[in-house]
This record gives C-alpha cells, structure tokens and sequence, in this order.
C-alpha cells in the first residue's frame, strides 16, 4: 500500500509523546491512527467513533 508509512510515523510520534509524558498528544495520536488505519482498510470495518460522529453532522 502506498500510504502505509504514515502508520508508522504516527505509531512513532505516539510512542515520542508516551515516553515524554505528553499524555493528551498521545491519546490524540491513537485516535489519529485509527482513523489512518481506517482509512487504509487496515482497522475495523465501521469508521472510528469520533469520524462517525463527525461525517454524521
């Protein structure tokens, strides 16, 4: 897949912001990596909660 190194940035500046105690950047990072996830086919067929919530409106 063309796109898959994002996953691999994010996953890196999650494990930056959990060693470094920023723990508000790390949960938006999870939240940002499903949504990459997703959006590669890679996670769970159902968007994640926060992108369903927002394409609802």
């Amino acid at each position: 897949m063309r796109h898959d190194w994002i996953i691999d940035v994010l996953s890196d500046l999650q494990a930056y912001a959990d060693r470094n105690a920023l723990q508000e950047l790390a949960l938006k990072l999870e939240e940002t990596l499903a949504v990459a996830r997703w959006e590669l086919g890679e996670g769970a067929e159902a968007p994640p909660p926060l992108l369903r919530a927002r394409r609802a409106h």
